[in-house]
C-alpha cells in the first residue's frame, strides 16, 4: 500500500526505553486522543504497548487522520496481535461538561491504562502533544497517581509509569500512531450506534464534529444527551 506520508519508526520508543535503563527491556506505551473537538460523543484515548527492542515495524500504520475507514478497520486485529497491550477508554460528553476537556483526557486515558492486561502494563507512556494531560495537576508525571482538583480518584495503581510528550508524536511514533487508529475506529463504531438511537444529527457521516448540518440540526431539534452542553454547540468547531 502507498503512502505519501512517511511511515512512523520506533526511533522515539528506543530512545525512551534506553533513558529509562534498569536493564532489560522496557515497555512503552503510546497514548492518543480523538474527538476532543467534537460537539457530540466521547473523548477516547488509545493506549499500544510495545517493547520497542523487539517489535517489528508495521508497515501500513500511520496516525489515523491520515487513513481511509477501511484500512483503519483492517489494521484494529493487525495492532492488536502486534503490540505487547493495548486499551481503549472513552469518557462521556457527560463527563466532558463535568470535568472539562482535560480532566476528561485524563480520565479517558486512565480507563485505557485500567483496560491493559497486568502483564503489558508500560514502564513509561508516550503521550502525543506537548501538553501532559495525563499527569494530574500538583503530581509529578507518574500516570494515576493522585488526583486534582477536578478529576476523579482511580480504581488502579499505575506502578509510577512515567509520562513522556511528544510533539507530532502520531506522524513520528509508531506505537502512537497504532494507538489513534485503535482509539478512533472505537470512536466511530460508538458515534455510528448513537446516529441509530438520534438519527437526526448525521453522526455515522460527521463522528459528532461541528459540520454546517450538524450545527444546523442541534438549532432545528435542540441537543441531545449525547451532546457536550457546556459548549457553544452552534458556533464553529474544530474538525480533526
Amino acid at each position: 500500500m502507498a503512502h505519501r506520508t512517511p511511515a512512523p519508526t520506533l526511533d522515539t520508543e528506543l530512545a525512551l526505553a534506553t533513558a529509562l535503563g534498569g536493564g532489560g527491556n522496557q515497555l512503552i506505551g503510546g497514548c492518543d486522543e480523538v474527538g476532543r473537538g467534537a460537539l457530540a460523543g466521547p473523548v477516547s484515548v488509545g493506549m499500544v504497548v510495545i517493547d520497542p527492542a523487539t517489535a517489528e515495524l508495521l508497515e501500513d500504520v500511520r496516525d489515523s487522520k491520515l487513513l481511509k475507514v477501511a484500512t483503519r478497520e483492517a489494521l484494529v486485529p493487525v495492532i492488536r496481535e502486534w503490540a505487547a497491550g493495548w486499551g481503549v477508554g472513552h469518557a462521556a460528553a457527560s463527563e466532558i461538561d463535568e470535568l472539562g476537556i482535560v480532566g476528561a483526557l485524563r480520565l479517558a486515558g486512565n480507563r485505557a491504562w485500567a483496560n491493559l492486561a497486568e502483564s503489558a502494563r508500560p514502564h513509561a507512556v508516550l503521550l502525543d502533544g506537548s501538553h501532559d494531560w495525563l499527569t494530574a495537576p500538583g503530581q509529578p508525571a507518574l500516570l494515576g497517581q493522585g488526583t486534582g482538583a477536578t478529576a476523579p480518584s482511580y480504581p488502579f495503581d499505575a506502578s509510577g509509569a512515567r509520562v513522556s510528550t511528544q510533539i507530532k508524536g502520531d506522524l513520528l511514533c509508531l506505537s502512537v500512531a497504532a494507538a489513534s487508529v485503535l482509539a478512533k475506529v472505537e470512536r466511530d463504531t460508538l458515534m455510528a450506534t448513537y446516529d441509530e438511537l438520534e438519527p437526526h444529527y448525521g453522526w455515522a457521516i460527521n463522528k459528532g464534529y461541528g459540520t454546517a448540518a450538524h450545527r444546523q440540526a442541534i438549532v432545528e431539534r435542540g441537543a441531545t444527551d449525547y451532546h457536550r452542553r457546556s459548549w457553544r454547540l452552534t458556533a464553529p468547531a474544530a474538525t480533526r
